[in-house]
């Protein structure tokens, strides 16, 4: 809700004396042209810069935003700077604590305030995805006849957790991950700004590098971490924040790969495209170097288990089976155990025939879809148990499989315009040599073209 007396007192106080907020608090850009990343979103006439303000003048005012992203990436940022810069009343809920009531007391509040002196309001609504379906049906009417301009934000896929009205109603912006260059001139930045540390510490290379990786393309975490670092380092007396201090801090170890060029991500990748390869000398190669540099060891995991969809697929169906059997053992056991399954799974996934059949299978659909390639469901598949739903035809004609011979029922799955098109084309290598055979048979009982 907006803020009462004591909230805006203590507001006050944090612009007064801000160090006793976090260090990334305090480090929040003030305007747009402070934040870091997302320069996709930040260019003239975007809608976020209509926002605040920028050519949001005429009949076509700024729309509702919804600002999908990654933890870390700057939702609630770009949400700050709006409310900071644009001449709008800005109002604040988290979709953790408020309800309808709440949500319907903020709209109340932008009618009066846009009838009574014209004055329009900016809703922020976090965590939009954790609103139910009634409590995102309450915003429409605001959204609709803009009462309020939205900004949501979540860190779920809002086709799934955001309902089609209200995503129709909106812009759908997607943050992208912060890149190592633009957490590494946030970090530069906190180091001397009058906001952030004020030169009091600096940041050798070796642990910039370290703090970036701890990072993962999160600026908040390596905000956090740094000025962790930065505490621990004063409180020894030392003006720079060494590695063994960062560590002692975040309790994480370096991943010491050498430096002529094998870093994080390339025996990463190394690994999993040896995999890729066939080559289980050179992966149990990579995987020792992993293991030796103190790699965590449920990051192994996750990327085989990725390798075993991506690489091996229906080739070998126990591929899968065994990465994901590895991951949940290293996660109950650790290091040095866990490099035993992880050289289990390693050479499994390495000697199994290959297949990408299933990578491009979903590749191929996605891109169907990503194109507006969809169509309504065909009304015999469509769902006919409540009530009405047969006066709209909903399942009428549907023949129901079981009731046939061979379990196959000749009728149209697809939706109009897609009957005909193939995305899962198997190859013969190894155990997908049978789903071969059994989607030739199937789509010749279904009677589909011949792919």
């Amino acid at each position: 809700m907006e803020p009462d007396l004591f909230t805006a007192a203590a507001e006050e106080r944090q612009e007064k004396d801000p160090t006793g907020s976090p260090l990334a608090v305090r480090m929040r850009p003030r305007t747009l042209d402070e934040v870091v990343g997302q320069q996709h979103l930040l260019k003239p006439g975007s809608p976020l810069r209509r926002l605040v303000g920028e050519g949001a003048s005429g009949p076509a005012g700024p729309s509702s935003v919804i600002l999908w992203g990654p933890p870390g990436t700057g939702k609630t940022t770009l949400a700050y700077v709006v409310s900071k810069a644009t001449n709008k009343r800005f109002v604040e809920l988290s979709a953790i604590t408020a309800g309808v009531k709440e949500v319907r007391a903020v709209i109340d509040g932008a009618r009066r305030a846009v009838g009574g002196y014209g004055k329009e309001t900016v809703l922020f609504l976090d965590e939009i995805h954790r609103f139910s379906k009634a409590q995102q049906d309450s915003l429409l009417p605001a959204v609709e006849n803009r009462w309020v301009t939205l900004i949501a934000a979540t860190t779920e896929n809002p086709y799934f957790s955001v309902i089609s009205p209200l995503l129709s109603r909106s812009l759908l912006l997607t943050l992208e991950p912060l890149t190592d260059d633009d957490v590494r001139d946030l970090l530069r930045r906190a180091l001397t700004d009058e906001r952030g540390l004020k030169g009091a510490v600096t940041l050798p290379g070796d642990t910039e590098e370290h703090l970036l990786r701890i990072a993962g393309g999160d600026a908040r975490r390596a905000l956090t971490a740094l000025e962790a670092a930065a505490g621990a380092a004063l409180d020894k007396g030392e003006a720079e924040v060494g590695l063994t201090t960062l560590e002692e801090t975040v309790d994480r170890a370096a991943v010491k790969y050498d430096r002529d060029g094998d870093q994080h991500y390339d025996v990463a990748s190394a690994l999993i495209k040896s995999i890729r390869g066939s080559d289980v000398d050179a992966a149990l190669h990579y995987l020792a170097r992993m293991v030796e540099a103190g790699e965590d060891p449920r990051f192994i995991a996750r990327r085989l288990m990725i390798s075993a969809s991506e690489d091996i697929g229906l080739a070998d169906p126990n591929a899968l089976q065994i990465a994901v059997a590895a991951a949940q053992a290293v996660a109950m056991i650790g290091f040095p155990e866990a490099a035993l399954t992880l050289s289990h799974a390693t050479i499994a996934l390495a000697l199994a025939p290959k297949s990408n059949a299933a990578t491009t299978a979903i590749g191929a659909a996605l891109d169907d879809v990503r194109k507006g390639h969809t169509g309504p469901v065909p009304a015999h598949l469509r769902d006919s148990h409540y009530k009405g739903a047969g006066k709209l035809g909903h399942g009428q004609g549907y023949v129901y499989p079981h009731d046939l011979p061979e379990g196959i029922a000749a009728q149209q799955y697809a939706p109009d315009g897609l009957r005909d098109r193939t995305y899962y084309t198997p190859t013969r290598h190894g155990a997908e040599a049978r789903y071969a055979d059994a989607v030739e048979w199937t789509r010749g009982h279904l009677g589909r073209k011949p792919s």
